[in-house]
């Protein structure tokens, strides 16, 4: 016994020093990257029309920090969470700001609320059951037709991925995307269907949560830069009017290149519609818990999009900001007579470390957009995307903030880099900051290429159905597909 452990245990006390020399390396490369662009003389003013754009010490010292972040967050040497709240120390010991002006930058905005609301409505959703459910239902829409059922699933992950966290969503895709290749006795890496299947898993989340504010954090955190930088304010329905379109756009072309390349070796699943039926009669009736929680998630939505013409025909008395209503619908779910989760279950299901991300990505944001580094940034990249026509202005944002986020594993961190950069660009050059806010705050969820892009990738992939090659083959002609899907829906929005 005591031989069997050791040799079973000696790997694994390999492979965790190998991963502590890595992280230390990473960890005293990003200290030395800092420290390095901190002590570099500032380079020379760039000239714009005239026009002379410095970068003063205090903003190299953002990118410095920056550059700190990026090299921990690329390596994951350390959490991301964890990485994100040094953000807030380092600037306070640089002395950008003090330590209070550090922390209330993110911490005291209110996007973090309304993050919190809607984790609270996800984890509610996902526990009750609802989501399992409502796929079920679907797959007894579709049928059993190979690519009916691939539809349904990019479908009905868009769809809930409006409301919900994209990666709860793919975490209730998942097991019965798996349970179906199971039954049809389809095995991983062997399946065409199996590939195209599990990717859908991941590629309806990322379509669907383009579509409102609450889809994902880097929505949030455009909303947040767009009010605070630019002071444009974008209400919940019209951020639908663009987004819902590009989503809308994007399922039928998805389904059709997942088709495409990856051909299913089948027309039909090998079992009926009533095995289905089965485990639907299984669930039995909406239970309380489930029918609460549907209430809740309903009055939550339509409080989102009434807002605004409340304000109007209350001339402002009534107008509770979405963060509020976010908040409200959350903590809904924890009242006596509701009660349809507990709060260790929030606690054990919640991505708090999300909430770290966010907060320090936003203090450091508005710092280096207030330093003016962002500016500074913006036109050493960028200057020349007035020249771009009008029309193509979205397409050439998507494809350069899709090649920025091949770097980074998260769509908050991607979000929280590219904004500000992009809002000082928009208002040096009196752009529309909304158009050119908008098709960068998509692409930061639009994590179709690479697996280690986001979350919501690797849980399908955990799967084994399909490699790391396999999705980039479809996800290059999606990215560019979603480019046109943003440009089309940004146009067509524009002639109204």
């Amino acid at each position: 016994m005591s031989g069997r452990w050791q040799r079973v245990s000696r790997p694994n006390l390999v492979s965790t020093h190998r991963t502590i020399d890595r992280g230390i390396w990473f960890l005293l490369g990003a200290v030395a990257l800092m420290l390095a662009v901190h002590l570099l003389p500032s380079p020379a003013p760039l000239e714009r029309n005239g026009e002379l754009i410095a970068l003063t010490p205090d903003g190299k010292t953002c990118l410095a920090i920056l550059l700190f972040a990026v090299t921990l967050w690329v390596s994951e040497a350390m959490p991301f969470a964890a990485t994100s709240l040094f953000v807030v120390v380092l600037i306070a010991a640089f002395g950008i700001t003090d330590f209070a002006g550090a922390v209330n930058a993110g911490f005291g905005n209110p996007l973090i609320l309304f993050f919190i609301g809607v984790l609270f409505l996800s984890t509610g959703f996902t526990l009750s059951g609802l989501g399992t459910r409502m796929v079920l239902h679907v797959l007894r829409v579709a049928g059993t037709r190979t690519d009916r059922v691939l539809l349904g699933f990019l479908v009905v992950g868009a769809l809930l991925s409006m409301w919900i966290t994209d990666m709860a969503v793919a975490a209730v895709l998942l097991p019965l995307g798996v349970g179906v290749l199971q039954d049809a006795r389809l095995k991983p890496l062997e399946s065409n269907f199996g590939r195209a299947l599990m990717i859908s898993c991941a590629y309806g989340p990322l379509i669907g949560g383009i579509g409102t504010p609450a889809g994902t954090a880097a929505n949030l955190i455009a909303l947040s830069y767009l009010e605070e930088l630019a002071g444009v304010s974008i209400s919940f329905g019209e951020w639908m009017m663009v987004g819902v379109p590009a989503s809308l756009l994007m399922i039928p072309i998805g389904w059709r290149l997942l088709l495409w390349i990856f051909p299913p070796e089948i027309a039909v699943l090998p079992f009926e519609r009533h095995e289905i039926d089965a485990k639907l009669a299984a669930l039995g009736p909406l239970t309380p818990v489930e029918r609460k929680t549907l209430a809740i998630f309903g009055l939550t939505i339509a409080a989102w999009l009434i807002t605004p013409w409340l304000a109007d025909l209350t001339g402002g008395r009534i107008d509770p900001p979405v963060q509020a209503v976010a908040l409200a619908g959350g903590l809904t779910l924890f009242l006596p007579m509701i009660r349809v989760m507990t709060w260790k279950e929030a606690q054990q299901n919640m991505d708090w470390g999300g909430v770290m991300l966010i907060a320090a990505g936003l203090s450091l944001g508005l710092m280096v957009f207030e330093t003016g580094a962002a500016r500074w940034l913006a036109q050493l990249l960028l200057g020349d995307i007035a020249l771009i026509p009008m029309l193509l202005r979205p397409f050439i944002i998507v494809l350069a903030v899709a090649l920025l986020h091949l770097l980074f594993s998260s769509n908050t961190v991607t979000g929280s880099l590219i904004m500000p950069i992009l809002l000082a660009l928009a208002i040096d050059l009196g752009l529309d900051a909304w158009t050119i806010a908008a098709p960068a705050a998509f692409t930061s969820s639009l994590a179709f290429i690479l697996v280690t892009e986001s979350p919501t990738n690797v849980l399908p992939y955990s799967a084994g159905y399909f490699s790391i090659r396999d999705m980039a083959k479809v996800g290059v002609w999606m990215t560019l597909a979603a480019a046109v899907c943003v440009t089309v829906s940004i146009t067509f929005v524009g002639l109204f």
